[in-house]
């Protein structure tokens, strides 16, 4: 059973996630909260595998809880909820330690999948919303404002000193999961196996000293590995 637990301040959320979740055998929603200081109670409490955190509450937000909640409890993945067009506290949750993060109009079925994505492991990228944060919010202080030129053939190749202990195909698999791509469609792109893919992420991670996926795409823009558009 995946474990989850449910932080918004709208009672109303919550029955709603609370009905799609526990329509699937292998979820089991074991607690709720409506504020940030009730969620690292809920957390110590119960200890759910997976914390859909709403990021605007009143008291502590959302961003507060997730830092706290992960500095006590760093086994805990958090997806945070959003509606995107306001949430300015997005790519902040994420650096301090977020799986990713979820629509709140998203319907059921990608829900479910969600929570199942973060509780084998994985972040949750989703492209057409991961991109677009991350190139809104993360600003880069080892590259200049302005995007270097590309490379002939229109590829970006960025300053040896970003790139640290990464292997050319390391950067090439890192950049192609800043797009938001999946390893099977990253095999696909470099025409090797997923399992060479998964290998390749493996090492990312290890030498970025970071947790997940999301994590290493956070680092990339930092770094000055994957340039935001602008």
């Amino acid at each position: 059973m995946i474990r989850v637990g449910l932080v918004d301040d709208q009672a109303m959320v919550r029955v709603g996630l609370r009905m799609i979740l526990e329509a699937e055998e292998d979820i089991e929603i074991v607690g709720e909260a409506a504020d940030g200081a009730d969620a690292r109670a809920l957390v110590h409490d119960h200890a759910p595998d997976v914390v859909l955190m709403d990021i605007r509450m009143p008291g502590m937000d959302g961003l507060a809880a997730t830092e706290q909640v992960l500095a006590a409890h760093p086994e805990a993945r958090v997806v945070i909820l959003t509606t995107f067009d306001d949430d300015e506290y997005v790519y902040q949750a994420l650096r301090v330690g977020a799986s990713g993060f979820l629509l709140k109009s998203a319907d059921g079925d990608t829900l479910v999948n969600a929570v199942r994505v973060v509780a084998g492991g994985e972040a949750l990228l989703a492209p057409e919303v991961t991109r677009r944060v991350i190139e809104r919010f993360a600003v880069p202080s080892s590259v200049s404002a302005v995007e270097p030129a590309p490379e002939p053939g229109g590829a970006y190749v960025p300053p040896p000193e970003a790139i640290g202990d990464l292997s050319e195909r390391e950067v090439e698999v890192l950049q192609l999961i800043a797009r938001g791509m999946s390893n099977q469609e990253i095999a696909a792109e470099l025409w090797v196996s997923p399992t060479t893919v998964k290998t390749h992420v493996s090492h990312i991670l290890t030498k970025l000293g970071v947790r997940d996926r999301v994590q290493a795409v956070v680092e990339a823009y930092e770094s000055g590995i994957v340039v935001p558009k602008g």
